[in-house]
């Protein structure tokens, strides 16, 4: 798109520069031929002088704020006065009007089919005066009468070089508008990534700061009852819930800043952190947008969740990958009542499901047969 704007920008330069310049140099030299060299019928020929002067300099204007009927008699005026001027003055420069009447037809008309009729009248005209000037002065010095017509093929540049031109200024405003839009996409990628980063950070910081709530308020109840050694450990273990929160938080952003590590990396150091079993089945691979970040973000409320509502409960990961789909299940050991689906200070079950129906998958979460708890994610590979 580059390249069609630079060449726009040289039509535009050529249709500002060169063809003033080339049309005021005929004029000069023209008028300058006109009153210093013998010409047929004087008084006429000055008078079609500035007629075409006027027509050439009103062809600077831009003649799409112009009526199409005023710009046909424009044309049409032009054609057919530089053509009864070109016999009259032949040995100036008068002729490169009548090619330059064609040339303007073509660019400046919109229709094809006009540019072509004002070109066929100025050829027709040229050859009819180029025969009359001929038949009134035998021995005059004139064109043949074949070779008039000829001025009317710079119709042809003229509108080949606004197709050209049109082509171009079409390719620049798709290219603006495909700018525009890229940028609307961006904006709105941007958005959902803050949406989704703030909704990653909520889940975070809910499993933190509920934990600490609870400790705070056990601490608070046993401080009552002058249980000052069991709330002192209360107080200490929300202590550490804040140092973990932190550090979840830390790890969070990490994590969404950048796919540092794959999917069974992030998991495994995640377990590692917790103490927990990790296992990994079948080949890993790459993972569609959001995939990774899904059930990391799964793995993390399952593991709070078993920590808080089974609190010395045996837990473990596994993580399972097939062809189309991955697989991420948390078992933990019976241990207290658990909190029913969507509980707790994240999103829980409820998150779950809705960031995996997002991606085309599902999350489920029930008791298991030993009295546990087991959570399952199944999200297809490609998101």
């Amino acid at each position: 798109m580059t390249g069609n704007a630079t060449v726009l920008r040289r039509a535009r330069l050529a249709d500002r520069l060169i063809r003033p310049a080339l049309i005021t140099a005929a004029i000069v030299t023209t008028g300058v031929g006109i009153f210093t060299q013998e010409v047929h019928a004087r008084p006429l020929t000055t008078a079609l002088y500035a007629l075409v002067t006027l027509f050439a300099l009103v062809s600077f204007l831009p003649w799409d704020r112009i009526p199409q009927r005023t710009q046909l008699l424009l044309a049409s005026g032009y054609a057919v006065a530089a053509a009864v001027l070109l016999p009259l003055a032949p040995h100036t420069f008068a002729p490169m009007f009548a090619y330059l009447a064609a040339a303007v037809a073509g660019i400046k008309l919109a229709s094809r089919t006009l540019a072509v009729a004002v070109a066929v009248l100025d050829a027709v005209c040229c050859a009819v005066a180029v025969a009359v000037v001929g038949a009134v002065t035998p021995d005059a010095d004139v064109w043949p009468w074949w070779l008039a017509l000829s001025v009317g093929l710079p119709v042809l540049l003229g509108i080949a070089r606004r197709d050209r031109q049109d082509a171009l200024l079409n390719a620049e405003r798709a290219a603006a508008e495909a700018r525009r839009a890229a940028a609307s996409e961006s904006r709105e990628a941007a958005l959902l990534e803050r949406t989704r980063i703030a909704r990653e950070l909520h889940d975070v910081l809910g499993h933190s700061l509920t934990g600490i709530a609870l400790q705070l308020d056990m601490a608070d109840a046993l401080g009552t009852k002058g249980r000052d050694a069991e709330a002192g450990d209360a107080v200490r273990r929300a202590r550490s819930l804040a140092v973990d929160g932190i550090g979840r938080m830390r790890r969070a952003v990490h994590e969404l800043r950048e796919d540092a590590l794959p999917l069974e990396q992030t998991l495994a150091s995640l377990c590692a952190n917790e103490a927990v079993p990790f296992e990994v089945d079948g080949a890993a691979g790459p993972l569609g947008g959001g995939v990774a970040h899904t059930l990391v973000r799964a793995a993390q409320e399952a593991l709070t969740n078993a920590a808080k509502y089974a609190p010395g409960a045996a837990r473990a990961v596994k993580l399972g990958f097939s062809h189309e789909t991955v697989t991420l299940v948390v078992t933990n050991g019976a241990a207290g009542e658990r909190p029913a689906p969507g509980a707790g200070g994240g999103m829980g079950l409820l998150g779950m499901r809705e960031r995996a129906t997002a991606l085309g998958g599902s999350a489920q979460a029930g008791p298991a047969r030993d009295g546990g708890w087991t959570v399952e994610v199944r999200l297809p590979r490609t998101g």
